[in-house]
């Protein structure tokens, strides 16, 4: 059976579509549907999707596809790696770099401007453990990873 270059392409780019498309789904269903509103890590995990998706929906109409498409899965793994920071956040490992992870201890509840209303190191829900972040960060970086490597395969 002769090898055909082009269908690992297209799988690719159809990957650099639906996964960027399906994963800021579940955050809106999440954020609108369950309440669980993104905190300032939670949207640096979407920024890298909307361009993945943009690059993805791109490699349909410019050439060559190939490297829209590889931009599009770099774009994913970018927010696999921001999910994979975040959930080490959310569980301890490492300090946030950001004012969302603001110590709560002593600050005035009437002061808005104290602390964050979203907290980033705090998981708002979890399934088996693994946080919404950490959940980006395995999704993303295999589907990041995958489509990397069918865009670029050639036989």
């Amino acid at each position: 059976m002769m090898h055909n270059p082009g269908a690992n392409t297209r799988r690719a780019r159809v990957l650099a579509v639906l996964v960027p498309a399906a994963l800021l789904g579940g955050a809106y269903v999440s954020q609108y549907g369950f309440g669980l509103y993104p905190c300032e890590m939670c949207w640096w995990q979407r920024y890298p999707h909307f361009a993945a998706l943009g690059l993805g929906l791109m490699a349909y109409v410019l050439k060559p596809a190939q490297v829209w498409t590889a931009l599009a899965g770099l774009a994913i793994l970018t927010s696999g790696l921001i999910g994979g920071f975040h959930a080490g956040v959310e569980y301890g490992w490492w300090e946030g770099i950001t004012a969302c992870t603001a110590p709560m201890a002593g600050v005035d509840v009437l002061d808005f401007n104290a602390a964050p209303l979203i907290r980033c190191d705090v998981a708002p829900w979890t399934l088996g453990s693994i946080s919404l972040a950490g959940f980006n960060f395995l999704i993303s970086t295999v589907s990041g990873a995958a489509i990397l490597a069918l865009a670029a395969y050639r036989k």
